[in-house]
């Protein structure tokens, strides 16, 4: 077996902002078939804590970056867990990166270089009977953790980073350097600095033996100016060793057939079940009983995720007979056009703000269309999710979104291949023409429920990625993967 540790800032079902969550939650199971052991570090959030019983303290810190720290192991919800509990760091209210005021934490900083430090040691060896092979850091919370085995003592530990979302890099002033507990020459181009601060996720691209991103499109497009966000040329010069690795999904969790979110479960055979689930939708959202399509997004209300673009189309959809149910909460501006249009448009637009697990699930039961309009995306979920359930997904042609969704043009409708539809460029003229084609689609009966069908039998699993990733663990530490032992 191969020991691994993962760093995470988040993960589902304990605590969960977005996809990082889920993508941490999911991956120790599934490559628990592929003879990879995976523990993971967290921050010992009350949400984490509460949920903790009979966990075991393994490690104590008089002095972790100032404050008193204790390590608990400890198994939750199926997963096999490491908790940093530091209540000055992680002891606080809501959101774990943000104050109730909507800002940054201040000492976030801190907060994650001490997460990134402790997972370095746990490498060295700080617990008696645990050594992992390798460390998975996630995004720029666990960046450090590559900069600590790269500038520490051990030459053994061998490290991954996954990077989830560029746009997210967590970067601070030059001023935090003497308080990392790295060397003086941690503070190079070949280290931390990056632009005369200290960046995290720079940190973690640089120092790590292998990179990873979370879809093959995603992999290329970081390498250029538009979507690097300044690390495209730092990408470029170890490209040999950057990987697209596309994330699966949880099947038990997410599955139409048992979901008890559902107000009808269904499966592929049985597809008109979630004529029940479109009425539960509507009623959810304030919207009439209605029969004609019911579009939805389940989203960050950002730019990134395209949601002008969607405001900009919300006449088009109501004036062609359909109907948009919108879940998510984000910027002001973009929450405050879609609440205007749901104004102008009653029963036909709705809006529900803030993260609602159970109410995500029922959307992708019940609405006929996802729509994931995002300038980019690295993997996205939202759209594997909808193909499970039999939700047609409407795409912006980026990242992970290009790399599984097929579009329904003529060929591969021709062919019974396609799963949904894309559009590019990202822009409000190009959605038009999409929603168009959907509406053209939906018109449709035998051949729509044929794509839902299709997207429903689509392998959205963690198997083949799992696999991709115990093979990247095995080459790093010259393990060899047999394939033929059962022959």
């Amino acid at each position: 077996m191969i020991e691994v540790l993962s760093v995470a800032s988040e993960i589902y079902p304990l605590i969960k902002t977005g996809g990082l969550a889920d993508v941490a939650g999911a991956l120790p199971g599934a490559l628990s078939e592929s003879g990879v052991t995976m523990r993971t570090l967290v921050p010992g959030y009350p949400a984490v804590l509460g949920k903790m019983s009979g966990g075991r303290e393994v490690a104590r810190f008089d002095d972790l970056f100032g404050v008193p720290a204790r390590l608990i192991a400890g198994r939750v919800e199926g997963l096999d867990l490491i908790v940093l509990d530091a209540p000055s760091l992680y002891d606080r209210p809501g959101n774990p990166y943000m104050g109730p005021e909507g800002w940054d934490w201040p000492d976030n900083w801190k907060r994650y270089a001490a997460l990134s430090w402790v997972a370095s040691e746990l490498g060295l060896g700080l617990v008696e009977g645990y050594r992992p092979q390798v460390i998975h850091a996630h995004d720029w919370q666990a960046g450090l953790a590559p900069a600590y085995v790269k500038f520490g003592p051990s030459s053994t530990i061998k490290t991954v980073m996954t990077v989830h979302n560029m746009a997210f890099q967590g970067t601070f002033g030059a001023e935090i350097f003497a308080q990392l507990r790295l060397p003086a020459r941690a503070f190079s181009v070949d280290g931390v600095e990056y632009y005369g601060g200290v960046g995290y996720l720079k940190a973690g691209v640089e120092c790590a033996d292998v990179v990873t991103t979370v879809s093959p499109t995603y992999a290329a497009e970081i390498r250029t100016p538009d979507f690097g966000m300044g690390l495209d040329g730092l990408l470029n010069n170890r490209s040999a060793t950057v990987y697209g690795v596309l994330n699966g999904i949880d099947m038990n969790t997410w599955n139409p057939a048992t979901d008890p979110a559902l107000a009808q479960t269904y499966t592929a055979g049985t597809v008109q079940g979630r004529a029940v689930n479109k009425r539960a939708v509507q009623e959810a959202f304030g919207l009439e009983p209605l029969d004609g399509p019911l579009f939805a997004v389940v989203s960050r209300l950002t730019w990134q995720k395209g949601i002008d673009l969607l405001a900009a189309n919300i006449a088009l959809i109501v004036e062609s007979g359909g109907q948009l149910a919108v879940l998510g909460s984000g910027d002001t501006e973009l929450e405050n056009a879609i609440r205007s249009a749901a104004k102008a448009h009653p029963g036909k637009v709705g809006l529900v703000t803030g993260y609602n697990e159970a109410l995500s699930h029922l959307v992708q039961g019940g609405a006929d269309v996802m729509m994931v309009p995002s300038r980019f995306e690295p993997c996205g979920l939202t759209q594997l999710y909808a193909l499970r359930y039999g939700c047609v997904p409407l795409v912006s042609r980026v990242g992970g979104l290009n790399d599984t969704i097929i579009d329904a043009n003529v060929a591969a409708i021709q062919a019974e291949v396609a799963t949904g539809v894309q559009f590019a460029p990202p822009s409000q003229a190009a959605l038009a023409d999409a929603i168009r084609r959907i509406l053209v689609l939906y018109a449709d009966e035998k051949s729509w429920k044929k794509m839902q069908r299709r997207g429903m039998k689509s392998d959205v699993s963690w198997e083949a990625s799992a696999n991709r990733y115990a093979q990247l663990y095995a080459s790093l530490i010259g393990y060899s993967t047999d394939d033929s032992q059962d022959d």
